[in-house]
């Protein structure tokens, strides 16, 4: 389909830099931006849960070989 549109200036720098990132044409750009657009963002996104405990360890992580070494001796519970 063959229309006019107009964009505005940060839509159409947008699109530009879509067209020389990746290469494409104009139309090509427009559709992709477009189609990014339609995705149902109404979706609730997952929530995730973090706990965490105290290992009652003091870990000095200025030497990151010493810190990655006394955690891996770290005993497991």
């Amino acid at each position: 389909m063959r229309t006019t549109v107009n964009l505005d200036d940060d839509v159409a720098a947008g699109v530009d830099r879509l067209r020389r990132a990746r290469g494409l044409g104009l139309s090509e750009a427009v559709n992709e931006l477009a189609r990014a657009g339609l995705v149902d963002r109404s979706r609730t996104p997952e929530v995730v849960r973090l706990s965490s405990r105290d290992l009652k360890l003091r870990l000095d992580v200025s030497n990151v070989a010493e810190a990655l070494e006394a955690a891996e001796n770290f005993p497991d519970r």
